[in-house]
């Protein structure tokens, strides 16, 4: 029988509401001796790659139910409608609408970013270094955005010589980025077009040639290539095409200038090629070939190359040092020796100086090591929680290092810092146009006891009037994979739920490094679970310790963190009051058992390998959120994907949703949004992406509030 694809006409909240059917369309495998059945499988376009460069050619069945879903989901969230435009009011009244970045020097010039009042996408700017002389905009990227359903600037890297701006973008959403070249003297792009590319450039030293990485038809980053100007992109010439699957390939250059450094690594192992940028005709030398469990990266200093790597058993890292000459494993020097539970993030190395940012009990430091003396200095801060990070910038010979500090209620501020006096003068602070002192909230950091005894950092800002008697509503997000921790600093679109009494939280759970390298270890593949019952374990403890209660909670979290949302949902239902799952890698599976997808091959050394390792496939199958909905009640739960996602597939929150509806015995609604006209990253200008944090924000308001319509497939 065919969908019943029309919702109800739009209501009140107290009609009842007719949400969309998806055809069961049964799909069966056999996997390692167990049949798996999929009835909802067709919601994949046979013609997803072509999709993702051309949304118009989704067919028209599965266009239809992801209307339907967008119509009922857009009549469910009608009563809001008032309360969403008063959302994106306020936070668009936070951001500075001509805001600017804080000139980076290079050479002659000082180059930045800023916007126009109402811009929705920047403007690309220099100006001489003197200060005399008048701004130049390299790129309007408002102007190359109009009439465009979606864009997205992505690299825009100046030449060596300052004389040629190279910049791509990708207009569908699918990350698949085309590069140009512009001549800064006259304001025109030169002929040269290269397609197919992840975005990022780097220049030759003689800036007559770049690099950039080539996207192959699978839409996996496997090529390096050098672009000559005034040639034609299929001419460039291949420096390096990665056979593995397994592998990511990507690009940068060391600080000094010298070296392009090209990255094949996946989730636990990496390999490092350095060629010599000043070098016309250079060929890469492999630093350290790949060795599985080894990572490392690369900065230089010198006749040295200082090396971060976990190599020798060196868990959350050291740095060591080896010659250019000769930087084969065999010559590596421990400089900066491994110390457990104080995990190194990363380094950089500015004219006779090791800067390295490190982590320890959930905070952030920055270290600074004179090279020539070994003395150290420190850049640390007192709250509970904050946030820290360095800014490179484009300059190696500089006695100067920029650092950026914020916390959950202070905005970012932006240092100068003098390496030989020790003296930091601040740049910029982060304006609120709207007004926000930060003596109005409170920020905390509790732990939460996990299952086995770990404790979860839990990190908490909320107003200091509101009452912590378990009356108060809670947004906790979290997201727990790849080794990537929660930064505790400043975000102003969360202050719209906290100025309305929301408690604010993120978990700190494993799968992420928020504690060191073991913390993630501890999060994946056979121990993933730990990253759900982390999770579950800081609700518990927000409601325990009077921030909020038990079935006032929303959870959100996005990708792998919406994965995260699923889990939690199968899991603990009666906990949350909503679920808000952006993105979500819901169907784990299907997914990792598929190695035709783009990032299935490289996605197993994180989860597992469930083709070849059935006990990987047990475990992903015990937890896969997909797999494991329940003929129980749910809580009120908003999924939303973006067509042209390479990432989480636009059908995975699709087909959740279908078997949720299916399945589910109580509670809900169940609503999906799909952006049909973008990827995973959502609407790419910064005031079009409020409009979807708008509606996340409302279903929170919503569903620790004033109650849902029935709907016929949630009830």
């Amino acid at each position: 029988m065919r969908s019943n694809s029309r919702p109800g006409s739009r209501t009140s909240a107290t009609k009842r509401v007719s949400a969309p059917r998806a055809d069961v369309r049964t799909k069966t495998t056999h996997v390692h001796n167990v049949t798996l059945q999929d009835d909802y499988d067709w919601l994949r376009a046979p013609n997803w790659k072509e999709v993702l460069r051309d949304p118009q050619a989704l067919p028209a069945d599965i266009r239809r139910h992801l209307e339907a879903e967008n119509a009922y989901s857009k009549a469910l969230m009608a009563p809001t409608r008032t309360l969403q435009r008063e959302l994106v009011k306020e936070m668009r009244g936070r951001l500075k609408e001509d805001d600017s970045s804080v000139p980076q020097p290079d050479g002659p010039y000082l180059y930045y970013s800023r916007y126009r009042k109402g811009g929705e996408h920047p403007l690309i700017c220099r100006k001489p270094r003197s200060g005399k002389g008048r701004e130049t905009i390299m790129l309007d990227a408002d102007a190359l955005a109009d009439g465009k359903d979606f864009f997205d600037l992505g690299d825009a890297a100046h030449s060596p010589d300052h004389g040629l701006l190279a910049w791509s973008a990708d207009e569908a959403g699918s990350e698949l980025h085309r590069i140009r070249v512009r001549d800064l003297a006259t304001g025109q792009d030169l002929p040269d077009i290269v397609p197919d590319t992840t975005g990022e450039v780097v220049w030759a030293a003689d800036s007559r040639a770049f690099f950039y990485v080539g996207v192959d038809a699978d839409h996996r980053p496997s090529r390096v290539l050098r672009h000559r100007l005034g040639e034609s992109a299929d001419q460039d010439t291949l420096m390096h095409e990665e056979s593995d699957a397994g592998m990511f390939v990507d690009i940068d250059e060391t600080q000094s200038g010298r070296f392009l450094l090209i990255s094949i690594n996946d989730h636990e192992t990496s390999e490092i090629r350095l060629l010599d940028l000043t070098v016309p005709d250079a060929v890469p030398v492999t630093i350290a070939p790949r060795a599985v469990g080894r990572e490392y990266d690369v900065d230089h200093l010198g006749d040295a190359l200082l090396i971060r790597t976990n190599a020798d058993g060196a868990e959350d890292f050291k740095i060591v040092t080896a010659p250019v000459a000769d930087p084969t494993p065999g010559n590596w020097r421990d400089l900066v020796a491994h110390r457990p539970g104080c995990l190194i993030l990363s380094h950089l190395c500015l004219q006779g100086r090791l800067i390295r940012l490190e982590r320890e009990n959930g905070l952030p430091r920055i270290v600074i090591r004179d090279m020539a003396t070994g003395a150290e200095s420190s850049i640390a801060f007192d709250e509970e929680a904050y946030g820290l990070g360095l800014d490179a910038g484009y300059e190696f010979e500089t006695e100067t290092l920029r650092f950026i500090y914020a916390s959950m209620a202070r905005p970012a501020e932006t240092y100068d810092y003098d390496m030989a006096s020790g003296v930091r003068v601040l740049l910029k602070r982060q304006e609120v146009p709207s007004g926000h002192d930060p003596a109005d909230y409170r920020v905390r950091r509790i732990f939460a006891r996990a299952q086995d005894g770990e404790e979860v950092p839990v990190s908490i800002l909320h107003r200091a009037d509101t009452p912590l008697d378990g009356s108060a509503p809670c947004l906790l997000y979290g997201y727990g994979s790849y080794g990537s921790a929660m930064s505790a600093s400043f975000r102003t679109r969360p202050l719209s739920l906290v100025d309305r009494g929301f408690v604010y939280a993120i978990a700190h759970v494993r799968g992420g490094t928020d504690k060191g390298r073991r913390w993630y270890l501890d999060g994946k593949r056979e121990k993933k679970t730990n990253t759900f019952t982390d999770f579950i374990a800081a609700a518990e403890a927000l409601a325990d310790g009077g921030f909020t209660a038990r079935g006032r909670i929303v959870a959100e979290g996005g990708s792998a963190g919406g994965m995260l949302m699923g889990a939690v949902a199968n899991m603990a239902p009666r906990l949350f009051a909503g679920i808000i799952a952006e993105v979500p890698f819901v169907d784990v599976l299907n997914t990792i058992l598929d190695d035709t997808l783009p990032l299935t091959p490289p996605e197993w050394p994180e989860w597992g390998d469930p083709i070849r390792d059935i006990a990987a496939f047990q475990t992903i199958r015990s937890y896969s959120p997909y797999d494991n909905v329940k003929a129980q009640a749910y809580p009120p739960i908003l999924a939303m994907g973006g067509l042209t996602d390479p990432r989480v597939t636009y059908w995975e929150p699709a087909k959740w949703v279908a078997r949720l509806r299916a399945t589910m015995t109580g509670g809900g609604p169940v609503l999906l949004h799909t952006n049909m006209d973008a990827g995973h990253g959502g609407s790419a200008g910064r005031f079009d992406s409020l409009k979807e944090t708008a509606l996340a924000y409302a279903f929170a308001i919503r569903a620790v509030g004033e109650g849902w319509p029935q709907a016929d497939t949630d009830a």
